[in-house]
């Protein structure tokens, strides 16, 4: 995991097409490496989770060149290596895991290390329904959000909107719970937890 964090320190620092040129022959062996954790996670989550069992690597991680279309960041690539392990590959929009190496960038909301568990780009009809089982569910789900907050997880308060969304109301149960965009629980994870041995 070092020579990733490595590499990819040095390329958020030189983020750009002749760096990555030069520095190619480092991003090879570092890609390669982010495979094999890949598929060691994924054979350690269908231990538990046998609906992503036989799942590959390849399915369940992203290029490192960013799309620049809709942007006006235009940095050529991202300064982390990350992996989505769900049912059918990370485009099959099932819930899943998530884990993510990279420098933190306090200018960078979604850099650093760290795990995550849930639903990130829901359609908004899912988003509904997931909404409607949060209100419906008495204490269950913040009583499962508590617990998760004991082992370091919690919900990204940048996900949350300021309105309550369409449909909803500011009396029900669990109001501030609804107004989320982005039900995925997040932990960060501290160089030194990252590379213990």
């Amino acid at each position: 995991m070092k020579e990733i964090m490595e590499f990819l320190t040095d390329l958020s620092q030189h983020n750009d097409r002749e760096w990555f040129a030069d520095n190619r022959v480092r991003y090879e062996p570092a890609r390669e490496s982010f495979q094999a954790f890949t598929e060691s996670l994924i054979r350690s989550i269908s231990s538990y989770d046998s609906s992503v069992a036989g799942l590959e690597a390849k399915s369940c991680t992203y290029r490192i060149h960013r799309d620049l279309r809709f942007t006006t960041d235009k940095r050529p690539y991202k300064i982390h290596m990350g992996c989505y392990i769900c049912p059918g590959g990370k485009k099959s929009g099932y819930s899943g895991y998530y884990f993510q190496v990279g420098p933190r960038v306090e200018s960078l909301p979604d850099s650093g290390n760290f795990l995550a568990v849930g639903d990130y780009c829901c359609s908004p009809a899912v988003l509904k329904v997931l909404r409607e089982d949060i209100e419906s569910c008495g204490d269950a789900f913040p009583q499962a959000l508590a617990e998760a907050h004991k082992a370091g997880f919690y919900l990204e308060p940048s996900f949350a909107t300021k309105r309550m969304p369409k449909g909803f109301s500011e009396n029900t149960p669990n109001a501030s719970l609804l107004r989320y965009k982005v039900y995925c629980l997040m932990r960060q994870i501290p160089d030194e937890e990252l590379f213990m041995p």
